[in-house]
């Protein structure tokens, strides 16, 4: 039976208050109002009997107990987006076939859920869900080999090609762990030259006119977090990329980035002469899996990434 007082909407609130220690962002967050928000933490607590917060500093920090409930407040929640994923049942019964092509940035966690939930709702179709770099997807979904493609978006014109935006997932340093000084004194590992995530990397670089000098290009996202790890030098990656390295997470530091603000956007697309809603679903399912899955995790490992790294609506 659970205790009265505790409710979701209170565990909502103290998981954006734990994550931006202010009762203003939190209310951004949730849609209420500031009073709101701090009585739906007065109400959480007092159904706990113990302080989750320090109510005497700013920003707010949680108290031992609010650290350790934490813990467990985003386990549910992650649960219940995840229920709600499961419960949320498409249609695609209608569907002969249905192939889709997705970046590998997400094979840990996020792949897996997408397979299982769409071969639940393809009762008598045939099934197609590849991996492949972003390049290939765009030329895979152009030749009509796939129905969709979720890739990051190439920053081309894609005629004929319809967008469904998922989430803004900036760029970020990523640096061995304790080295404070990593951009001065190791080499710059890079992405193979043709991947897509390497040359928009390089574009910033050179609008920025910074030169690197170039030893190292990897083709394999893990084996350059590895390197990482290491102490064999630092990268550039985005919070997708760190979280699907979060094996290597104990030898890794990640920063904002330090040659400027600049990020990719992760989109569904296909091809505009769609004629059902089924794109739309699709992408409506993606955005959950990618809030439960990736992006409300990330914020919690790395809250300084609030406002920047986020589920598009």
């Amino acid at each position: 039976m659970v205790m009265k007082g505790l409710t979701l909407r209170g565990l909502e609130v103290f998981e954006a208050l734990a994550r931006t220690g202010s009762v203003a962002q939190a209310a951004e967050i949730t849609g209420l109002s500031q009073p709101s928000v701090s009585q739906q933490l007065r109400n959480l607590e007092n159904a706990l009997g113990t302080e989750l917060v320090d109510h005497g500093r700013r920003p707010m920090r949680l108290t031992q107990a609010g650290r350790s409930f934490l813990t467990r407040a985003e386990t549910v929640l992650a649960e219940l987006q995840m229920a709600q994923s499961e419960l949320t049942v498409m249609d695609l019964g209608h569907l002969t076939t249905l192939s889709i092509g997705l970046i590998d940035d997400f094979d840990n966690d996020l792949t897996p859920r997408l397979a299982t939930l769409l071969a639940d709702s393809l009762t008598r179709s045939k099934f197609k869900l590849i991996t492949l770099p972003s390049l290939d997807l765009f030329a895979d979904l152009e030749a009509q080999r796939l129905h969709m493609a979720v890739s990051a978006h190439s920053g081309e014109v894609l005629e004929g090609v319809a967008e469904y935006p998922l989430v803004q997932d900036p760029f970020i340093l990523v640096t061995p762990k304790g080295a404070q000084d990593a951009v001065q004194t190791l080499p710059f590992l890079r992405y193979a030259r043709e991947q897509l995530i390497s040359r928009q990397i390089e574009a910033h670089l050179a609008r920025q006119k910074l030169e690197f000098e170039e030893r190292f290009e990897i083709g394999s996202h893990l084996a350059l977090m590895a390197m990482v790890a290491r102490g064999l030098g630092w990268a550039i990656t985005t919070p997708l990329g760190f979280m699907r390295a979060a094996r290597f997470h104990d030898g890794l530091e990640a920063h904002p980035a330090p040659f400027g603000d600049f990020s990719r956007m992760i989109s569904l697309f296909t091809r505009t002469d769609w004629s059902d809603q089924v794109p739309q679903e699709v992408a409506d399912m993606m955005r959950r899996l990618m809030r439960s899955q990736i992006v409300d995790p990330a914020l919690t490992q790395l809250p300084w990434l609030d406002g920047r790294l986020k589920v598009m609506a």
